[in-house]
């Protein structure tokens, strides 16, 4: 999908273009909308939008995992091309190997923040070039167990140890990150996905879901519920939709993925399966396909998902390293 290439471009055309509702109130300012006309200061006009596309702005076709426990701190960071289920292939290394991390990315840069034992580091890698990651800056406060989301210009990273902790970053400049709000309470293994305008965080100490809009700086609100509580599970997005796949239920690994529509305030939907349970997993995706990588109890585990159409996993291929406890994100 993409806006016209010529013509009146209306308000209601950007709206579905961004995975909002076409009624919903909309500022031609916002990261959302800049990103999408590709201006990243100053007036927009509608002619800046022709032939533009959420996609291209939005999501890349190479998907990057990093990090994780591995027999030990991993420094390793592999790729795949999402829309050709492979192998992954080797990427480079993190500044410093540690578990619990959060990715979140821009269609050129990928970020990697937190781990454990409660770290505060950030960094990043072009997502386009194999090459080990460079040192960004800090959180806030440092923490593992977090999740990460962005809308291609600022990237968030919410909860982690038991916080509440919100912290946001400008992905095209490093530095260190600045307090964003709260969530609603204290929580740790949970995930995150965004439509690139809308934040949600989900799982984690229970089945709530809430959410942010991530170019205002603001407390979390609640979103709904998911199908059913686990924790460390995975999460990832597609236009508007968000999914959250596997995770730890009281019933053990779960093999559980539901959906979400990001735009809309509700509660999660049964999606499918995951070709087996588990949790520590990480996901990623490029629009289309939503791939989950890794997981308990040290696995290589690739499988993958059509977004848009309800049914269970897919084999997508294996990690090079088996691995639990990582992040992912996608560009390029």
């Amino acid at each position: 999908m993409a806006l016209q290439s010529s013509g009146y471009i209306s308000l209601n055309n950007v709206n579905v273009e961004l995975g909002n509702s076409g009624t919903a109130n909309i500022n031609m300012g916002s990261a959302a909308v800049r990103g999408l006309f590709g201006v990243s200061s100053g007036a927009i006009t509608m002619a800046d939008g022709y032939g533009a596309s959420s996609v291209s702005y939005w999501y890349g076709d190479r998907g990057v995992f990093a990090g994780g426990y591995a027999w030990g701190n991993s420094v390793t960071i592999e790729y795949i091309t999402i829309a050709t289920p492979s192998n992954a292939t080797d990427f480079g290394d993190l500044t410093v190997g540690r578990t619990w991390i959060a990715g979140c990315s821009s269609t050129t840069r990928g970020i990697f923040g937190g781990g454990n034992v409660s770290s505060d580091t950030i960094d990043y890698i072009t997502i386009s070039t194999t090459s080990n990651a460079s040192d960004f800056g800090n959180l806030t406060v440092g923490r593992d167990s977090l999740a990460a989301c962005s809308d291609s210009i600022t990237g968030v990273f919410g909860g982690g140890s038991s916080s509440d902790t919100l912290d946001y970053i400008t992905i095209a400049t490093t530095s260190n990150a600045t307090d964003f709000g709260n969530l609603l309470s204290g929580n740790a293994t949970l995930a995150a996905c965004s439509n690139g305008t809308r934040g949600v965080f989900g799982g984690g100490s229970s089945n709530a879901i809430e959410y942010i809009t991530i170019a205002t700086t603001s407390n979390a609100s609640d979103f709904g519920d998911l199908t059913a509580s686990r924790d460390s599970l995975s999460a990832c997005s597609g236009g508007a939709r968000g999914v959250f796949g596997g995770g730890a239920s009281s019933a053990g690994n779960a093999d559980t993925i539901d959906y979400i529509t990001i735009t809309s305030t509700s509660n999660a939907t049964d999606f499918g399966n995951l070709v087996a349970g588990r949790q520590r997993l990480a996901a990623c995706s490029d629009d289309t396909y939503g791939v989950f990588g890794g997981g308990y109890f040290v696995v290589n585990t690739i499988e993958y998902i059509t977004i848009a159409t309800t049914g269970n996993a897919t084999d997508f291929g294996d990690l090079i390293v088996s691995t639990q406890e990582l992040a992912a994100c996608s560009g390029g």
